[in-house]
């Protein structure tokens, strides 16, 4: 389910914020830059905004984000609805003991990590990120956070690429965007 609602004006300059580099990092691809976003900072609280009057007493403990952008977006939403921020890391960046779920991406695969011990049995979760591609990367976050026994609620992101079909590869797992792009 995407957030656009044509009625709201903070959609609308959320979009506007958002810059598209072309043929990068790699020709072809058409990058949603999200750091014209963060300069400009009504347009960053209403992305916040946006996300914490969804959640806001859903009774959500845990928010956790993806590296790196979800760590943009899930610390504020976690502080407004009164929830545990917890980062989902790529290999050998978190101290500690840790859980690992390996994804395939389009060339290969990649891990997320998270700490043993963050996340509890019975917790409810939010997954962060700016943006759902292919849909490994959440994919990935779910089913560590599903391992240790978490329900997760929704996955939350600021663009969906509909294109890519990440929403059908997470085969129906609850998906929140604020808006597409193509």
């Amino acid at each position: 389910m995407s957030g656009w609602k044509e009625e709201d004006p903070r959609i609308h300059g959320i979009r506007n914020r958002i810059r598209v580099v072309p043929n990068f990092p790699k020709p072809g691809i058409m990058f949603q830059d999200i750091t014209t976003l963060l300069l400009d900072p009504k347009a960053f609280k209403n992305a916040v905004d946006l996300f914490v009057e969804r959640y806001k007493g859903k009774n959500i403990s845990v928010v956790a984000g993806i590296e790196a952008r979800g760590f943009i977006f899930g610390p504020p939403i976690a502080l407004a609805i009164g929830a545990k921020f917890v980062p989902l890391r790529k290999p050998r960046k978190l101290p500690g003991e840790v859980i690992s779920e390996e994804y395939v991406l389009e060339y290969g695969t990649d891990c997320l990590q998270m700490h043993i011990g963050a996340v509890e049995p019975g917790e409810r979760a939010l997954v962060v990120d700016d943006l759902i591609a292919t849909g490994g990367t959440l994919g990935a976050a779910m089913k560590l956070l599903e391992r240790v026994g978490a329900e997760v609620i929704e996955c939350a992101c600021v663009i969906e690429l509909p294109d890519l079909k990440g929403r059908e590869r997470l085969k129906g797992k609850p998906l929140f965007t604020l808006l597409e792009s193509h």
